[in-house]
């Protein structure tokens, strides 16, 4: 999580909101791909952090299935990451804040639970939550203060 929160502190010195995302082996415990939000620098709207590492993952290990591997990312992921997800094959999702407004795991259509989903890896909210929901308010109280 330190790493994934690395990143997010990078994404928020580029003016992205800052939510950051590591894949990692934990087989190895060698990290595969680390991302950052970056839908704005990138004109992407699909660039939310987890989809950023889901990306790299897949073309550094050539196979879009990432079955067995951990994503660990500071915020509870939306509809469209954990749809990436389920299609990625991601054996287990270890998030720190929950997002009560545009999460899709615990909250939102808890997308995970739904009959549609092909695939639902393992959960863990809460790791580091503090610090990601700190780093997230953070970011949005400069940003309001800076109207």
């Amino acid at each position: 999580m330190r790493i994934a929160l690395e990143a997010a502190q990078a994404a928020a010195a580029n003016g992205e909101t800052p939510v950051g995302a590591v894949i990692v082996d934990p087989a190895t415990g060698e990290v595969i791909a680390v991302g950052a939000n970056q839908p704005i620098s990138s004109h992407d709207p699909t660039a939310h952090a987890e989809i950023v590492a889901l990306r790299q993952a897949a073309e550094k290990l050539g196979n879009y299935r990432l079955t067995g591997l951990t994503l660990v990312v500071t915020l509870e992921p939306c509809a469209m990451c954990a749809g990436a997800i389920s299609h990625a094959r991601i054996g287990r999702v270890v998030f720190g804040a929950e997002d009560p407004k545009g999460g899709a795991v615990l909250h939102g259509p808890r997308f995970f639970e739904q009959p549609t989903c092909h695939w639902r890896p393992s959960i863990e909210g809460g790791l580091m939550a503090e610090e990601s929901a700190d780093l997230l308010r953070g970011f949005f109280r400069a940003r309001r203060a800076a109207r």
